[in-house]
């Protein structure tokens, strides 16, 4: 895509969003910020998927999360984000021995915690389910506050209005009614969230979410200051990704940034100094994850791929001007 044709999806994107929603929500008032923008490197957890889940099934084999933030520490990365799926005992919340314990490990590493995450559908018709990913959210937003993480990244849900393309029913709903049951949920969410300290942040995830105007719009539905965005870089499907990162940035509480913009080795490799460029010119300060994914790869090398990328992104990020 040509810059001219980036920019003027940026300023369709800019300009329709917000009245698209202008109907049904309220503004949504970006984040305030002080100091200008700063990035921090940090890692997700999941990017150890295969070892961590091998490491749950047989406790000899792969690696568990106290192993993940010793390899932050060995490579001097800030934060880590602990995927929620991988502590003890998942969805229910691990023991406090187990939270205190992982609370000194980071301390002793110079490291912190910056979010954790859990698995949820608030898109499926079946207000039951939808009830259940708001208590085991609320569960996970203690378990951050106990461990001193300021976020949990929840899922929208996989349904769209083609339900053809995904796993869950569409129920012959309207898009603006799954959106609506979203909403709600997201609220109930952000509401207890507030009473804890813990953001809950909306993951695009390339299902009901798929480009930055579809995230904003839920987030304005949500309406709710600690319901914020977590924007995975991976996982916009439109013309042109880069811009609907750049009108995510000045609500993103968290972030996944991937090697690839798209879900295979197929897709256009990440732009890291682009993409550095966009959060920072957004004025964000904080953590910016990255999250690197086997996409089929018999011989994926979590730590080498890892590597790769926290080079990457240091270098795009000692080159901001």
């Amino acid at each position: 895509m040509t810059p001219s044709r980036s920019r003027r999806h940026f300023l369709r994107l800019a300009a329709l969003s917000p009245l698209a929603a202008a109907a049904s929500a309220p503004a949504l008032t970006p984040i305030k910020r002080t100091g200008g923008a700063m990035l921090k490197t940090g890692l997700n957890a999941y990017s150890f998927l295969e070892q961590l889940n091998a490491n749950i099934a047989d406790a000899s084999k792969g690696i568990d999360l106290f192993g993940v933030c010793d390899f932050c520490a060995k490579h001097d990365i800030e934060a880590v984000d602990l995927t929620g799926y991988f502590f003890p005992g998942y969805p229910k919340a691990p023991a406090d021995s187990y939270v205190n314990l992982m609370k000194r490990y980071v301390h002793d590493r110079g490291i912190v915690i910056s979010g954790t995450g859990v698995k949820n559908d608030f898109a499926i018709a079946d207000k039951a389910v939808r009830a259940e990913g708001v208590e085991l959210t609320k569960v996970w937003i203690e378990v951050a506050a106990r461990l001193g993480a300021p976020v949990v990244r929840v899922f929208a849900g996989p349904q769209t209005k083609n339900a053809k393309d995904w796993q869950t029913p569409a129920n012959n709903a309207k898009r603006e009614d799954v959106e609506g049951w979203m909403a709600e949920a997201l609220h109930a969410c952000a509401e207890h969230g507030q009473k804890y300290g813990v953001f809950v942040a909306v993951q695009n995830h390339g299902d009901f979410l798929k480009t930055g105007a579809e995230h904003l719009r839920l987030l304005q539905r949500t309406d709710h200051e600690w319901c914020g965005a977590l924007v995975d870089t991976g996982k916009y499907f439109s013309e042109d990704p880069y811009a609907d990162i750049a009108l995510m940035v000045p609500y993103a509480v968290n972030w996944q940034i991937k090697e690839t913009l798209g879900s295979s080795l197929k897709s256009p490799p990440t732009d890291f100094k682009k993409l550095v460029q966009i959060i920072h010119d957004g004025g964000y300060r904080g953590f910016v994850p990255i999250e690197t994914l086997s996409m089929g790869r018999k011989d994926y090398d979590p730590a080498a791929e890892v590597e790769k990328a926290l080079v990457s992104m240091r270098e795009a990020i000692a080159t901001l001007r």
